[in-house]
Formats: C-alpha cells, structure tokens, sequence
C-alpha cells in the first residue's frame, strides 16, 4: 500500500467513528451501509428510498429526539403488557384453558420485546 492508500484508510475510519459517536451518526452510518446494499444488488427503487430516508435523517435528527422516540415505544409496549396481563387474568376467570395458553404466549411474547426495547443503547 502506497502513502495515499493508508492515509485514505485512516481519514475514511476517522470520519466513521465521529459519525457513530451520535445517535444521529449511527442510523446515517445504517443507512449508508443499506445504501451500499442496495447498489450491489442494483435495486434503484431501494436507493431511491434510503436516499430520501438520508435527506430526511440529516435535516431533521437529534440525539434527543430519538431517545424521546425510543422512550414513547417502551411505554407503548409497557400498555400493551398491561392490556395482555388483563386479558390473561380475564382468561383464567373464564377458565379456558385454550385461550389461557395464547393469552400467556402473547404476554410472553410482549415481555420479551420490552426487554429487547430497554437493552438498546437510546
């Protein structure tokens, strides 16, 4: 590798490591990464569409915005275990034990996406 090789390397790693240190910068970099995913395949259609996602992003991202975002879909999916929990505990006092066992997959399966929800990093 020449100078100008390693030096394109090391500006090009910089640059993404500064993208990445924001919320913002990380779904730019997801976009871009979808973006390139797309010119592989060449699916226009794809391009067209992330582009649009890229334009929006950049004007109108903020770190706190999506932290806010990401707060309202734990709360959403905190309401919606206490609506399964309530239609469980109605199940149990009707004693259905088919509606019973979907009632506490479906309680399981909410559960196991609110922890998915708290474990990201917003």
């Amino acid at each position: 590798m020449n100078y100008r090789t390693v030096l394109a390397i090391a500006l090009l790693s910089l640059t993404s490591a500064t993208q990445a240190a924001s919320l913002c910068g990380e779904k730019e970099a997801d976009i871009q990464r979808e973006i390139g995913y797309a010119e592989k395949h060449h699916n226009q259609h794809r391009i067209d569409g992330l582009n649009k996602a890229l334009k929006e992003l950049r004007a109108n991202c903020s770190d706190s915005g999506l932290r806010a975002e990401h707060q309202k879909k734990i709360n959403k999916q905190k309401e919606e275990i206490a609506e399964r929990k309530a239609d469980l505990q109605e199940a149990r006092q009707k004693g259905n034990a088919d509606k019973i066992t979907k009632r506490e997959q479906k309680l399981s399966e909410a559960e196991h996406e609110l922890k998915t929800l708290e474990a990201r990093d917003y």
